[in-house]
């Protein structure tokens, strides 16, 4: 029996699950993939929103400006990479410019530090690859990338470290509550909880429905992207925005946090939750309406293109509370941009909710904050040599791509909950992430997650059960 029980390991209910940790609970989330991170948290534009476009009033005015101001830090404890390099607006014509005056009242009313409408040359200035028919630009400095993935991931792995359970593969079928709510799995197994935190993504209305009366739905709005390698990643500094519309933030052009740029996404409202397609004309229309921003971009050189999936609420906006008839359960629903700026605050959001729920909340006081993750390429020469020296896999470069030792894959491999697959380590330290995607490295990859964990190497999968990349030898 547990204290509370989260339905759901993106990076709303793991950035929740580490905050919960902090105290003397006895917290477990349950997770219907092999791996946290495996819907939107891992799909996505990467972006720290500053917040000058939610409407003020809104939760997701609340969550956003407080969200991005918790992020660095977070980081710095998490050992996750984060930058941050300021967004620009763009306005194209003098529609645009109005658009980039409302958004800047707005954002002042909701708190958003230093925005700064710039003129033609100021933007110029920065951006020398953006084109010249601009008007001018909404300048937000607080805006920021990291790796969302990664993020989540540390987010998890700190809240295990910290007495937290994570349960895999356990796909919540029903809920029922007498005292205490009873969450069964589509294993059989019975979880009991006395509150239930429902952080599913794109299913949070059906996990919802399950024990409450139907009240929103969760629309999944489809974005493409590309990825550029990272002969690319200087074209722009900034994270660079055309004026919103009603379908979200339009086609951006952004640095990563790793030195490639990301292009992308466009909007479209579908109905399976689980298409993860792209399509040429789709991704035709990305190319042509990011060369508004910039036609410096050369798309010869794309590594990757990937579709995400964003969790639209008909409400319009997030959705954060307890339930009116069934005490206990709270919705984190809805959370399509800029939930991943968010979550950090509202995972403080949701304790207070607790709190007033009737939840003991009691800090820990052996609560530990900090995760190390060793980024081999960032390390000093005398660093290397010494790390070298105590644990020669970290002189065994494995993706010559991204420069990914032995040591850090197997590092990854030894934090890890259940048996990683190819791409799981891929989202925890990068192999496989560069130019050739994975066609040097992943066999080597393989053999080391196959010895790591005592497994044939045909039982390594590239992510989901029964992705196979290994049947049988030849010879």
């Amino acid at each position: 029996m547990y204290d509370v029980a989260i339905i759901g390991a993106g990076v709303i209910g793991s950035s929740i699950f580490r905050e919960l940790t902090k105290y003397n609970l006895k917290v477990v989330v349950l997770e219907k993939e092999k791996d946290v991170s495996m819907g939107t948290s891992k799909a996505n534009s990467a972006i720290v929103h500053a917040g000058y476009d939610p409407k003020e009033g809104t939760l997701m005015a609340k969550y956003n400006v407080t969200g991005n101001e918790m992020f660095e830090d977070l980081c710095k404890e998490l050992s996750v990479p984060f930058k941050r390099n300021g967004s620009l607006i763009l306005a194209f014509d003098d529609e645009d410019l109005n658009t980039l005056k409302a958004l800047y009242e707005n954002g002042n009313k909701i708190g958003v530090k230093d925005l700064k409408i710039l003129n033609k040359g100021e933007v110029l200035e920065m951006e020398p690859n953006i084109n010249e028919e601009i008007k001018g630009a909404l300048y937000a400095p607080t805006g920021g990338i990291v790796g969302p993935f990664e993020y989540t991931i540390a987010l998890a792995e700190n809240a295990v470290q910290n007495g937290g359970e994570l349960k895999l593969q356990k796909e919540v079928v029903s809920i029922d509550k007498k005292d205490l709510f009873r969450i069964s799995t589509q294993d059989g197994e019975l979880v009991e909880a006395k509150f239930v935190i429902n952080a599913a993504g794109l299913y949070a209305d059906k996990i919802h429905n399950l024990i409450c009366k139907e009240s929103f739905k969760i629309i999944p709005r489809s974005g493409e992207y590309y990825i550029m390698d990272k002969s690319q990643g200087n074209i722009v500094n900034s994270t660079i925005f055309q004026c919103p519309s009603k379908l979200g933030k339009g086609v951006l052009v952004t640095p990563t946090v790793h030195g490639n740029l990301m292009v992308g996404p466009d909007a479209r409202d579908i109905e399976d939750k689980e298409d993860l397609g792209t399509a040429a004309e789709g991704l035709e229309a990305i190319r042509e309406a990011s060369m508004r921003s910039t036609k410096k971009v050369n798309f010869r050189e794309s590594i990757r293109n990937f579709a995400g999936l964003r969790a639209n609420p008909d409400t319009g906006d997030f959705i954060v509370e307890e339930n009116d008839e069934v005490k206990g359960f709270i919705d984190v629903a809805g959370m399509k941009s800029p939930g991943l700026t968010s979550a950090p605050a509202i995972a403080l959001g949701v304790v207070d909710i607790l709190a007033e729920a009737g939840c003991k909340l009691e800090k820990k006081e052996n609560f530990v904050a900090s995760r190390e993750q060793i980024h081999f390429m960032e390390l000093s020469p005398k660093e290397k040599a010494e790390l070298i020296k105590k644990n020669p896999q970290y002189g065994r470069i494995v993706c010559r791509c991204e420069s990914i030792t032995e040591g850090e894959i197997v590092d990854a491999i030894k934090r890890s909950f259940g048996v990683l697959s190819l791409d799981g380590v891929k989202r925890r330290c990068r192999p496989g992430m560069g130019r050739c995607q994975g066609g040097f490295c992943g066999p080597r990859v393989q053999e080391i997650i196959a010895r790591e964990y005592s497994v044939p190497l045909e039982s390594v999968v590239l992510e989901k059960d029964n992705s196979y990349i290994l049947v049988g030898k030849s010879k």
